[in-house]
């Protein structure tokens, strides 16, 4: 099997999928920064710039996303996301097992008696 195929057929972390996502949401503004604030106004989670960096540097090993390194202004060059052919299949896959998985689980019952 090769590793494309095997990464496309295990399901994304739940963290993976949030952070894949958010790069989608922020478009062609999806930067570090970016992908954090946009995690956290969303999940309403606080994180940490590194661990969003971290997932997304392993993305980019499994060849999930990509980046590239666009000139700012005041110094440096800032690193954008975008998610490849590869992730959006990684993506819709863990999806469809997601939707699967839920199927026919019914909470009303639980979350009354809690």
């Amino acid at each position: 099997m090769k590793h494309r195929e095997a990464v496309e057929s295990v399901p994304l972390g739940t963290f993976e999928e949030q952070v894949m996502l958010a790069v989608l949401r922020t478009d062609r503004q999806a930067y570090g920064m970016a992908i954090r604030r946009e995690l956290e106004q969303v999940t309403g989670r606080r994180l940490t710039i590194g661990s969003v960096y971290v997932t997304l540097d392993r993305l980019e090993s499994k060849g999930l996303v990509t980046s590239t390194r666009t000139p700012r202004e005041e110094s440096g060059s800032r690193r954008l996301f975008a998610v490849t052919p590869a992730g959006a299949q990684a993506l819709a896959h863990t999806r469809a097992m997601r939707d699967r998985l839920w199927r026919g689980i019914e909470l009303r019952s639980l979350l009354r008696d809690a």
